[in-house]
């Protein structure tokens, strides 16, 4: 007896959605999230129909390609609500979100850009932000937290360290500066020594992509 087609079919569908799946977090990666689909399809090994036969818009593969990525973006806020010192949970996840950012292009674009069609995605940026305005009003009773930070100033942090994330000593630098600025005035020595500034050349070359 023949082996029915369906099934072989349904496998070839869900092993190419795997394919264009991760050739998109990989550019995305490299390139973000403006990369043509075209070389996406390519780099999966598919042809461009099919890529769109799996996801119909780009919206559709972004989050398909960063539901892991907004997963442990809330995950990490989730850390951060555990550390019982509020204000080194808060320093430690902004930290750790600019270190993500850099180590993607893709995801320091997706984690500023909304994508309203994309239910699973949005929910693990809600759940972060819930979870964000609980660490900001901790850190602002423990009187560590200046009391005009709101959580969506985090997402212009986020969005002024993507722009030097391919080179770490410069967000790092940002990111020291803008504690010091978010702190209580005098709960924080503001002397304290910033980290190393970048290179000229890796400046110029984070700023070239």
């Amino acid at each position: 007896m023949s082996t029915p087609a369906r099934p072989a079919l349904r496998a070839d569908a869900e092993r190419n959605r795997e394919r264009v799946t991760a050739a998109a977090r990989l550019m995305f990666a490299e390139h973000g999230l403006g990369v043509p689909l075209e070389d996406v399809a390519r780099q999966a090994g598919v042809g461009v129909a099919t890529l769109y036969r799996r996801f119909p818009t780009r919206e559709d593969l972004v989050a398909a390609a960063y539901e892991d990525g907004m997963t442990a973006y809330a995950d990490a806020v989730a850390a951060a609500l555990d550390d019982p010192d509020s204000w080194r949970g808060f320093c430690d996840l902004l930290e750790r979100l600019c270190a993500m950012q850099a180590a993607d292009r893709g995801l320091a674009e997706a984690l500023t850009t909304a994508f309203p069609g994309a239910r699973a995605l949005e929910a693990q940026r809600d759940r972060a932000y819930h979870g964000l305005v609980e660490l900001v009003s901790r850190a602002k009773v423990a009187g560590r937290l200046r009391r005009d930070f709101v959580p969506e100033d985090v997402t212009v942090l986020l969005a002024a360290a993507a722009g030097v994330a391919s080179a770490p000593p410069a967000w790092r630098r940002l990111l020291a500066y803008l504690l010091q600025a978010f702190a209580v005035p005098g709960t924080t020595p503001e002397t304290a020594p910033l980290p190393e500034p970048p290179a000229r050349g890796a400046l110029l070359r984070g700023m070239t992509r």
